[in-house]
């Protein structure tokens, strides 16, 4: 009896008696049970063979078949006895020349050996055939056989059983190559869908050689389709075609030759699937080129237009095949532009998915998440999008058609290998799946059994702390989640739907046809423009490649805004400064919604523009929605500090750091305005006016944060020299706009001991450093401070103590001070100083009693001199958004006039924002709700138009004007809608606004 250990050794998993009589005396003769090891050197390379493949004992069984079987067949042909008198395989010549060769030929030993251990079905051939083993030996060149996928047939009419076997010679013959690693999974396929075609014909030519004497042969072509017509073949598969006639002569003889042709393959391959013919399984099995072409013409959905990609001629008259193709060519290039076409791609897709059985939706490598579809489907919506002018992308196999696409410059490199190495994996598990049984199946068995099987046949081989089931796993999943995350990343981004939406003609970038877009579209200055495209897209590099895809989707936005040169001239700005660095390209076509965000601002704002040129790295912003969503108060205080804490010894790089800081803020908050107002972004709520203001004061907050660390630490004072920063005007109202300055007023607190005027010099020092380092020229914008709300105004000193501050107030302020003091709050410093300053100004901005009439009457006076003294000179008092009738500042000035006069005894109205304290007045019964609505609505719209003036024009202004590009621009920024009729809703609102501000300073 055989020692299981040294069986074991060679990879059996059944170490007894069957094992043993399999290979021993009364089987194949190769173990010799005594000796416990191999018969001769011949027969341990046979058991090494053995041991190899992906299933010992099925391949151990499967020889033992094959040899009896060949000892059978040639004992049957002698007419004398098949088993000897022990029961072992009589020795005939049959069994010794199978016996022989394999320890002769190792070629032949390896393909037998591994077609045996991986493939029941092939083994059964065999058995049944037992002559055919011959066909894997190798050739006396010492070459391998042919494994092309070609049938080696008598006759040009062979019978059915003839084309069967040599089919199935054919098959074996490949399946040989590709366990035995002689071919990789590309000639594998080619192999096969060149079997296929071939099987075809030969099924062709049985079927026309079966029609009635009377019939004439009909003008026929087989298209193949599907995975047959992109060459890329399973080892069991239904083959998908569709039949052509030439003409309606051809029709009654077609369909009896289609007809017949299905059977024929059906009895000797596979089933011959014609569902993809138009109308389906309910339409006419064989169609004209005419009908075929009207048909796709009027009534084609976009998923068979899909299917049209890997149509090509297989069998029958080749030529007329070709014309049909021709023919549909293009309605197959122009199908993309349907506006339903790339939803109708996805929804395709998803249901696919639906549809997969829930238990086997983690083991369907096929239709599952990260399975082949997903990647098959990615391709094909590239392929449909930008094939209609790309014809390197007009290939019908996905690996082709991937490789393009990468060349091209529409899928990224890495994401392109990503999805190649996916595709090979997939495609190779699938086939040996298929292999096994020679059963159409794309899901990985949950048995052990199974999975050890399908690892063993995929080459896994047990790894250190690993086995093989395990590794086969890792790599599964690793490949599926990628394969995933890609396809989502391809199938729905949104330049997709953007390029799909502009025409072919547009899309072919050459220079007559771009002049000819660029002056429909509306630009000025089309030569100008040309220059430009041709500076982006000229030469043969990748980069000119993914510039020429985006371009003309790009144009298309740039059209949108009022001033589409502008927009274009932005954009050759920010190339020329990013072009040559790696990720700039890539985001734009693989970031998502990066593309069309990046042509609206840059066709819109002026100031987003100029802060993005300054900061191109900024531009990674724009692929994600949180991050254009404005940071909160804490998380900009922490990272201004850090900004200015890299730099501690130098003061000007702690700033630089600083104000670069501050710039990407505002970049942010630009884009985050513009965007959300397009419903660029999540969600679909745009920022309105009071978060804009609340979040541009909390970036100022931050930024004089910074600057004062940064200055204190240049002059640190005398020990325990307090200093504190107060807000003032829209700063310390929360209501800061792009243009606006920050207000703010200088307070120290002397140090315990020390000489005032030192303390006093120390905070002048502070206050000087901040100032200049914050408005001094630089690559970043500067922040304007402000300081001429404090005492004495420009003629005061700049900095004071809080017992000057106090004892000024106390006698010299006049109203207008009180109200200025309506809005100030702590920003920055010493948090006990800042308190007490509030403290100081509470007694100032409510007065105990309220205002006198005087002082009542001096208010509205100053009101009036305002309107006429500060207005700018030749501006239009009906649309200035500051100064302006039923503006900023009426609103303003009315509800701080309530304030003043009511805040000492109503509490609610003690607000340094506007609106809150206009609806704690509406609260209180001071206001009416008719008014406060009047003069909300005028201070909001007078609010957003001056910010969108900012980002229109990339300057502050206060003026919206009466026409022109600017005013469209703020307009579109603003919702849209036409230009003339924005102007006359402004003049109405303001109008109300500026009545209701009247009743309220004049009740």
């Amino acid at each position: 009896m055989t020692r299981p250990s040294r069986l074991a050794r060679y990879g059996f998993a059944d170490n007894g008696a069957r094992v043993a009589d399999l290979l021993g005396p009364t089987g194949l003769r190769l173990w010799d049970p005594e000796a416990q090891a191999p018969v001769g050197a011949d027969a341990a390379e046979v058991l090494s063979s053995l041991s190899r493949a992906a299933d010992p004992n099925l391949a151990l069984r499967q020889l033992h078949r094959l040899v009896d079987a060949a000892g059978r067949a040639a004992a049957r042909g002698n007419g004398g006895p098949v088993i000897g008198p022990g029961g072992e395989i009589a020795s005939n010549e049959a069994t010794e020349a199978l016996i022989g060769a394999l320890a002769a030929d190792p070629g032949l030993r390896r393909r037998l050996v591994a077609v045996l251990g991986a493939s029941s079905a092939l083994g059964d051939h065999l058995v049944a055939h037992p002559g055919d083993w011959q066909v894997l030996a190798t050739g006396p060149t010492g070459l391998p056989p042919n494994a092309e996928g070609h049938l080696e047939l008598d006759s040009d009419q062979p019978s059915v059983p003839a084309l069967r076997r040599a089919y199935r010679v054919s098959l074996l013959r490949i399946a040989a190559a590709d366990l035995t690693g002689g071919r990789g999974l590309e000639p594998t396929m080619a192999a096969l869908s060149r079997l296929a075609d071939e099987t075809l014909a030969a099924a062709y030519a049985i079927a026309v050689a079966g029609l009635p004497a009377s019939a004439a042969e009909p003008s026929l072509a087989v298209v193949a389709m599907g995975k047959c017509g992109g060459n890329e073949l399973n080892y069991v598969s239904d083959v998908d075609v569709i039949f052509v006639a030439d003409s309606d002569d051809d029709l009654s003889a077609g369909t009896i030759v289609a007809a017949r042709l299905i059977e024929i393959c059906g009895m000797v391959a596979w089933p011959v699937d014609a569902s993809l013919r138009p109308e389906g399984s309910r339409g006419p099995l064989v169609r004209t080129l005419a009908s075929h072409e009207a048909y796709y013409r009027r009534w084609a959905r976009t998923w068979e237009f899909q299917a049209l990609l890997k149509a090509r001629p297989a069998a029958g008259d080749l030529a007329l095949g070709r014309r049909w193709i021709e023919d549909l060519a293009p309605l197959v290039w122009h199908a993309a532009e349907r506006p339903e076409a790339v939803p109708d791609v996805r929804d395709m897709r998803r249901k696919i998915i639906d549809n997969v059985p829930a238990d086997l939706l983690d083991r369907e490598i096929k239709r599952g998440p990260g399975g082949l579809r997903d990647i098959e489907f990615a391709v094909q919506l590239l392929q449909l999008v930008h094939g209609r002018v790309d014809e390197t992308l007009r290939q019908p196999g996905t690996i082709p058609a991937l490789r393009a696409l990468v060349t091209g410059g529409y899928v990224g490199r890495e994401d392109g290998e990503t999805l190649l190495r996916g595709y090979r994996f997939l495609r190779s598990v699938e086939h040996r799946l298929q292999l096994q049984q020679l059963r159409r199946t794309h899901t990985v068995p949950d048995d052990p059994a199974g999975l050890r099987w399908l690892a063993a046949s995929l080459g896994y081989t047990a790894l250190p702390g690993r086995d093989a089931v395990e590794a086969f796993r890792s790599d599964w999943v690793g490949h599926a989640a990628q394969v995933r995350r890609l396809h989502v990343k391809l199938l729905y981004q949104p330049l997709l739907e953007a390029v799909a939406r502009v025409p072919a003609e547009a899309l072919r970038m050459t220079p007559e046809s771009a002049g000819r877009r660029l002056e429909v579209l509306g630009f000025a200055d089309p030569a100008a423009a040309l220059r430009h495209l041709q500076a982006l897209t000229g030469g043969v590099t990748r980069t000119s490649a993914i510039q020429r895809t985006l371009l003309p989707m790009l144009l298309q936005e740039f059209a949108d805004a009022p001033e589409p040169d502008r927009g274009l001239l932005n954009y050759r700005h920010v190339s020329d400064k990013l072009g040559s660095t790696p990720w700039y390209l890539r985001l734009l076509r693989d970031g998502g919604p990066v593309a069309r965000r990046l042509a609206r601002v840059l066709s819109l704002s002026r100031y987003a523009t100029d802060l993005l040129t300054r900061d191109p790295e900024a531009l990674r912003l724009l692929a994600d929605d949180a991050e254009l969503l404005p940071r909160s108060r804490e998380s900009l205080l922490d990272g201004f500090r850090a900004a200015a804490g890299r730099y501690p010894e130098d003061p000007v790089k702690a700033i630089a750091a600083v104000r670069a800081r501050r710039r990407r803020e505002l970049f942010r908050l630009a884009c985050a305005d513009i965007l959300s107002r397009a419903g660029e972004l999540a969600p679909a709520e745009p920022l309105d006016v009071n978060a804009i203001g609340i979040a541009l004061s909390d970036v100022t907050d931050a930024t004089l944060n910074a600057a004062l660390a940064v200055a204190r630490r240049a002059h640190p004072g005398p020990d325990g020299l307090r200093f504190a920063i107060i807000g003032m005007g829209r700063l310390g109202g929360y209501e800061m706009s792009y243009p606006s300055d920050a207000d703010v007023l200088f307070v120290f607190e002397p140090a315990p001991g020390a000489p005032d005027n030192e303390s006093s010099a120390a905070s002048l020092a502070i206050a000087e450093q901040l100032r200049k380092a914050l408005t001094a020229p630089a690559p970043d914008p500067e922040l304007g401070i402000d300081a001429d709300l404090r005492p004495e105004g420009r003629q005061g000193p700049l900095v004071r103590s809080l017992a000057a501050y106090q004892q000024y107030y106390a006698r010299w302020s006049r109203v207008w001070e009180a109200q200025a003091l309506l809005r100030a709050r702590f920003v920055c410093g010493d948090a006990e100083l800042g308190r007490r300053f509030e403290e100081l100004a509470d007694k100032m901005r409510y007065p105990e009693g309220g205002l006198t009439r005087e002082q009542v009457v001096e208010i509205r006076r100053i009101k009036a001199r305002v309107e006429v003294e500060r207005l700018p000179r030749n501006a239009d008092p009906h649309t200035h958004t500051k100064l302006g009738r039923g503006g900023l500042s009426d609103v303003e000035w009315a509800i701080q006039l309530v304030q003043l006069r009511h805040a000492y005894a109503e509490t609610e109205l003690r607000k340094t924002r506007t609106l809150e304290a206009l609806d704690a007045a509406v609260v209180a019964g001071l206001v009416a709700k008719a008014d406060a609505a009047a003069m909300t609505a005028g201070w909001t719209l007078a609010a957003q138009v001056r910010n969108a003036l900012t980002l229109v024009r990339g300057r502050p202004t206060d003026q919206l004007p009466r026409h022109g590009v600017e005013l469209a621009g703020v307009v579109q920024l603003l919702g849209g809608g036409d230009p003339g009729e924005f102007v006359d809703r402004y003049l109405r609102v303001t109008r109300r606004s500026r009545a209701a501000m009247e009743r309220v300073l004049e009740s």
